[in-house]
């Protein structure tokens, strides 16, 4: 069985993996959650900038290095907020520290439009404006046009931990979506796994969540690309052999590719 650590800040939507233990299992990989520390709950740059600093990712890499094949930082903020190099960077350190291939769930984001195809999207955030438009300058910088960005101004994880299934297809139709091949909704504090089918649906076109991205861009690091039904157009349409490229951590827009 391979084992892809996830390196979760807090527990807003951690359960929200459990709609894979299954599918997955079936493939022989299984998910281990572990929470890294969190000091201010806050969608603000510099909370965040300390949410995704080395030291707290560390402390929590080395606790399950030696039962883990893989490792993502699985926060979208904690990472675009350092920017394209940053995350890189990052995610560098982290292999480097635990010899584990490594990314994170905002260059998990640039992967997973490769892997569609995906040229232009619209970002539906659960940020303030000025948080969202760091994560649509990163999605610029990996060579993905934002053709619309809306944002929802929810200022915690635990917050946004609380949304149910109608409010996050509110968040998906209320994306400007003109010219949009994708809608991308940046925040794995937001329960969506379970949901997918029925957001797609809402949006006409297929839907990339953070917690989706986040396995997918694992089961690459592992060299995996399992056809997983029910999971959205991600996990039903880029299917075959992952490319297990290791950290993703090279810089200029073809570092996630």
């Amino acid at each position: 069985m391979l084992t892809i650590g996830l390196l979760y800040p807090g527990d807003s939507a951690a359960d929200d993996y459990t709609h894979l233990t299954e599918p997955l299992d079936a493939h022989g990989v299984q998910l281990l959650v572990e929470e890294t520390s969190v000091g201010v709950d806050a969608h603000e740059v510099e909370a965040l900038l300390d949410l995704g600093s080395s030291e707290r990712l560390l402390e929590g890499a080395a606790r399950i290095r030696g039962r883990v094949d893989a490792l993502m930082w699985a926060c979208t903020s904690g990472s675009f907020v350092f920017g394209w190099d940053g995350a890189h960077a990052q995610v560098a350190e982290i292999a480097e520290r635990t010899g584990r291939p490594a990314s994170s769930t905002s260059l998990a984001f640039v992967r997973a439009c490769r892997a569609l195809s995906l040229q232009r999207v619209a970002v539906a955030a659960s940020y303030p404006q000025d948080v969202a438009q760091h994560f649509t300058d990163f999605l610029r910088a990996g060579g993905i046009e934002v053709v619309g960005m809306s944002s929802h101004g929810i200022h915690t994880a635990a917050q946004v931990g609380t949304l149910g299934r109608d409010d996050v297809g509110a968040i998906v139709a209320g994306a400007g979506v003109t010219g949009a091949e994708a809608i991308l909704v940046p925040d794995t504090a937001m329960h969506s796994l379970g949901w997918l089918p029925d957001l797609e649906h809402v949006a006409g076109i297929p839907v990339l969540t953070a917690n989706q991205v986040t396995v997918f861009d694992g089961l690459g690091l592992l060299g995996l690309r399992p056809r997983l039904e029910g999971f959205g157009a991600l996990f039903e349409r880029a299917t075959g052999t992952g490319t297990g490229t290791g950290t993703h951590a090279t810089t200029g827009t073809q570092g996630a590719s």
